[in-house]
C-alpha cells in the first residue's frame, strides 16, 4: 500500500513540475515578444542567454547577446507593430532544455502579414527558463 501511495505521490509531484515547466516556458516566449515590441534590451538580457545565436529568416546569423540584440533592435525598428508568437508545441530535451516550436506573424510595411516559424531552444539556468538560440523559418511557396 505505501509503495502505491509513495509511486502516485511521484506521478503527481512530476506532472506538477512538468505542468510548471510549460508554463514557464510559455511565460518566456511572451517575455520574449514584448521585449521585442517594446525595444527593451534590459528584458532581453534577462531572458537570453550570453551565448544566444539566432539565424534570421534572411539567412543572417547572430551570434552572442551584443550582436544578436542589436540584430533584434535593428529588425524591430525596420517591421514595427506587433509581433506574435504563438507556442505552437513543447519537446523536452531533458529536464533543463527543451525546443519550442512558435508561429510568428510580423507586419510588413505594407500592411501585409509575414507568416512564419520560429524555433527557439531554451534551457533552465539557476531556476530561470531562458532562450538560448533562435531560428526563424519563413516558409516557401509552394
Amino acid at each position: 500500500m505505501n509503495k502505491v501511495l509513495i509511486l502516485l505521490l511521484l506521478v503527481a509531484y512530476s506532472s506538477l513540475n512538468g505542468q510548471s515547466a510549460i508554463e514557464k516556458i510559455h511565460h518566456l516566449i511572451d517575455q520574449y515578444s514584448i521585449a521585442r515590441e517594446r525595444k527593451d534590451t534590459n528584458l532581453l538580457k534577462t531572458i537570453l542567454t550570453s551565448e544566444i545565436d539566432q539565424l534570421v529568416s534572411t539567412g543572417e546569423w547572430r551570434r552572442g547577446l551584443p550582436a544578436s540584440i542589436q540584430g533584434m533592435l535593428r529588425s524591430s525598428a525596420a517591421a514595427s507593430g506587433n509581433r506574435i508568437l504563438v507556442v505552437d508545441h513543447i519537446r523536452f530535451i531533458s529536464e533543463s532544455a527543451a525546443i519550442v516550436d512558435a508561429k510568428y506573424e510580423v507586419p510588413n510595411a505594407d500592411g501585409s502579414i509575414r507568416k512564419m516559424w520560429s524555433t527557439f531552444v531554451v534551457v533552465s539556468q539557476a531556476g530561470a527558463w531562458r532562450i538560448s538560440a533562435i531560428r526563424n523559418m519563413l516558409p516557401t511557396p509552394n
